[in-house]
């Protein structure tokens, strides 16, 4: 008798607390669709946004008043092409409070972007030896440091050799002797004295001694005991390898001259990005010490084998020096562009990384949304390069997606979970 009392009193109390579930339901503010259909009003916590109630009240987290976000028709959810994901319906306030932006697809020519580091090198092409092609001695230094610049034509250092000044009195005992038989009427007399000279100003050029040298020896009559050696070519002195008084040779180098109006960058490239460097594309050049200044140049050559210790490959761009600000040694940061060729890209910020597949969020206009699941390229200066999954002209939402996928899975899961009531259990009596 106990037992059916107690159960008696329960049936009770779930009525009446279906009753006032129901009641409650009445009680939130209901109009009419332009369609017909029933639109609720929706409340939502201004401090727990993830709190949604269909009547006024307080949050039942924190005590605050809820705030009206809009009116929505209830709509049946529809389905979706990505597993655990649901296609979105949302009002303008939604959309609206949850800052929802999107943007089409890009379609067009693709770039990548290498960023790397190189750093400022000589060219080697523009790189001069100076040396000396006989023996001698160091009798003054024109040129005494490193680091000084260098006309072409300009005196390095004076010379006194004597195999060179043994030469330069045949050439007067030459000069003398082709005068004396030019008047002499005997034609192989005069050849010969001819060719004599002609040999020994040939000696002369070969050893360097230019021909406005050869010249003055001419109009002085007399050997001088030094001889200076000029630069062929302009630029700074990179190594200064001379010193007064010191002997050399022709295996001896005096002086490294760079001619810097042309320099190298050499570009450290990770294995990874070699396959988009290619000789012939485009590279720009900045250092710190000059900020808003770029040079831009040429790749011309990658090195055939990959450093062991940094895993890069050398890549060489040539670009012209105006000013000459670039130093031999100086760090750079460079960026390589690479052309990838017309195709797709969406934005960094589309993108949604779900562990095992990329999704982005179709705007289909009118407040719908539909996720979307892609298949991604490289990184590229526009965004990711698509290579499956969306096409040209549509659009993709890049703000809020997150909140959006949020929504989408809370509703799938939802809608898993929906399904028809059990049937009763018949009680025995």
């Amino acid at each position: 008798m106990k037992r059916s009392v107690a159960v008696l009193g329960l049936i009770a109390l779930g009525v009446v607390g279906a009753g006032s579930f129901w009641l409650g339901r009445r009680s939130a503010p209901v109009t009419a669709g332009a369609n017909g259909a029933a639109v609720t009003a929706r409340y939502r916590c201004p401090m727990h946004p993830s709190y949604v109630s269909d009547k006024p009240g307080e949050c039942r987290i924190c005590g605050m008043k809820l705030v009206e976000i809009g009116r929505e028709s209830p709509a049946p959810e529809s389905g979706s092409t990505v597993p655990g994901r649901a296609s979105l319906s949302l009002t303008p306030e939604k959309r609206q409070l949850l800052g929802v932006r999107s943007e089409p697809v890009h379609s067009g020519p693709l770039t990548r972007v290498v960023r790397t580091v190189g750093r400022v090198a000589v060219d080697e092409r523009r790189l001069h030896h100076i040396h000396v092609k006989y023996d001698g001695y160091v009798e003054h230094l024109y040129v005494d440091f490193t680091g000084q610049y260098v006309k072409r034509g300009e005196p390095l250092l004076s010379i006194y050799s004597p195999e060179l000044v043994a030469t330069q009195q045949e050439y007067l005992l030459a000069w003398s002797a082709r005068k004396q038989m030019e008047g002499s009427g005997i034609p192989s007399l005069a050849q010969g004295s001819l060719d004599l000279l002609e040999a020994t100003r040939q000696r002369l050029l070969l050893w360097d001694m230019r021909s406005e040298d050869i010249a003055a020896l001419e109009r002085a009559g007399k050997v001088g005991r030094t001889i200076d050696l000029h630069s062929e070519v302009a630029g700074y002195v990179v190594q200064k390898m001379a010193f007064h008084g010191m002997r050399v040779t022709p295996a001896d180098a005096l002086y490294d001259i760079a001619d810097l109006s042309a320099v190298w960058v050499l570009a450290d490239v990770y294995e990874s990005d070699l396959p988009l460097v290619r000789v012939g594309m485009r590279g720009e050049l900045k250092v710190p010490y000059l900020p808003g200044r770029s040079w831009r140049g040429t790749v011309t050559y990658v090195d055939p084998t990959v450093d062991e210790k940094t895993r890069t490959v050398k890549v060489r761009i040539e670009l012209l020096n105006q000013g000459q600000q670039l130093k031999p040694d100086m760090f750079a940061d460079v960026k390589l562009q690479a052309e990838l060729g017309p195709g797709l890209a969406v934005p960094e910020s589309a993108v949604i990384d779900s562990g095992g597949r990329t999704l982005v969020f179709l705007d289909e206009g009118d407040g719908r949304f539909e996720p979307r699941a892609v298949v991604l390229g490289v990184r590229t200066s526009e965004g990711f390069q698509v290579l499956s999954g969306l096409a040209r002209g549509e659009r993709v939402v890049t703000q809020a997606n997150f909140l959006l996928d949020s929504e989408s899975s809370l509703r799938s899961a939802l809608s898993g979970m929906a399904g028809p009531a059990p049937a009763p259990t018949p009680h025995q009596h």
